[in-house]
């Protein structure tokens, strides 16, 4: 989320939810919290998504793995706990790749706009359709945390700024689509998953917010609905 003022002057789709959990094992940087050796509460289900045996108990190879899939998505304490922050980060991916292409299976984004970008805020999605064609996505984005909310309803875009830096928070906000006051789509360097979310805008990834940029424009709509877990 940032001021409106300025500063100077279905490709991805599935593939992005699909992808995160391939690679939630990847190499972290560094880090200095040591690894706990307490079994969490949830142990078996973090040790299934991990692909890890499955047996409710701690290990210095379950610890690793939680551990890893922390650092890479900015999650704290990153001790290796299989705890209910962890946890909740990983059943929305789940249900996130549960949704596939049909976002909108449900109905509740208005078909009959024309071209318009859709987030989910209770399911962390957004996506673009035309009627009740897809055109883009449906790709995780991150949304307003508790005390910042996303404000739902319909919306309009009314202002875009390529290279937009806040001066509330005096951050760059790359490829800034402004819908309602200081909220906006624009592109962050963190994970989508990143608790607890954002200051009200919708982050999104450079590629899916580059995406969006090319294919909306000044007076479309936007639809925000539902509630964003833990607000």
């Amino acid at each position: 989320m940032g001021d409106v003022r300025r500063r100077g002057a279905v490709a991805l789709g599935i593939t992005g939810l699909v992808a995160p959990l391939a690679l939630v094992l990847g190499t972290a940087p560094a880090q200095a919290a040591s690894c706990t050796t307490q079994t969490g509460p949830y142990q078996k289900k973090v040790e299934k998504f991990l692909g890890r045996p499955v047996d409710g108990r701690q290990s210095s190879g379950d610890c690793k793995a939680i551990q890893a899939f922390q650092n890479k998505h900015g999650i704290t304490p990153n001790q290796g706990y299989a705890g209910p922050v962890t946890w909740g980060v990983m059943d929305l991916m789940l249900k996130q790749k549960a949704v596939g292409n049909k976002p909108n299976k449900e109905g509740k984004c208005p078909t009959n706009k024309g071209r318009i970008a859709c987030v989910n805020l209770t399911l962390q999605l957004s996506w673009i359709q035309d009627g009740s064609r897809l055109v883009y996505g449906p790709v995780p984005v991150r949304t307003g945390r508790n005390n910042y909310e996303t404000r739902t309803g319909l919306k309009k875009i009314y202002w875009r700024d390529i290279d937009h830096v806040s001066n509330i928070y005096d951050v760059p906000m790359p490829y800034s689509q402004f819908f309602d006051g200081g909220q906006a789509f624009h592109s962050v360097g963190l994970s989508m998953w990143n608790p607890p979310g954002s200051h009200g805008c919708v982050n999104m990834t450079k590629t899916t917010a580059k995406k969006y940029w090319s294919l909306l424009k000044n007076g479309d709509d936007v639809f925000v609905y539902g509630r964003k877990p833990g607000t």
